[in-house]
């Protein structure tokens, strides 16, 4: 007959479902907006997240001998991987870096895994909802804000109209993209 330990039971595998669900739909909204880290990913890290919080509570109380036990520690090691993870997800091209929000959220569903993994459901949902109203709350205000009112001073865009054949394009290519900023003031 199967014999359960401490922290092996309905209370444990409820944790883990919840986490589950929650790492799922987070990574849904990730996978419908075509990002490079989707349902799987999220749903794998958010899971994984809360058993590695459950090993923690409950995986060393067996354990022979005077054993140092601090559950902070596996914590900090889930967060400092998740890091390792959500780097990968960076890319810089150029001047663009391309990834943040995916690398942010992936962070975000590990917090989600470890509190749902540490007994802390109300937290986790409350975090996943927070979730939701940033990608897509702050996405829809982002849009509505005067953006152009605040950049930066002497950053402005460019409207090129030119005729075919006179060589123009590139010496506007030319001129834009040398290091040293000659290309203030230039009039062509």
């Amino acid at each position: 007959m199967l014999e359960l330990s401490a922290g092996q039971g309905l209370v444990q595998i409820g944790e883990l479902l919840l986490a589950l669900v929650l790492s799922a739909c987070i990574g849904l909204e990730r996978g419908l907006r075509n990002k490079s880290a989707g349902l799987r990913t999220h749903t794998l890290v958010g899971l994984g997240a809360a058993l590695f919080m459950l090993v923690s509570k409950y995986g060393f109380q067996h354990a022979p001998g005077p054993v140092s036990f601090d559950p902070s520690r596996v914590a900090a090691q889930i967060v400092s991987g998740i890091g390792f993870i959500g780097g990968g997800l960076i890319f810089v091209r150029r001047d663009a870096v391309r990834g943040l929000t995916t690398a942010a959220v992936v962070w975000v569903t590990a917090a989600v895994g470890m509190a749902a993994g540490g007994g802390l459901w109300l937290l986790a949902i409350a975090v996943t909802g927070g979730h939701f109203l940033v990608v897509y709350g702050l996405s829809a205000l982002s849009r509505r804000l005067p953006i152009e009112r605040f950049r930066p001073t002497g950053v402005a865009r460019l409207r090129l109209v030119y005729r075919d054949g006179r060589g123009a394009l590139r010496r506007v290519l030319v001129e834009c993209t040398r290091p040293d900023g000659a290309a203030r003031g230039t009039r062509w």
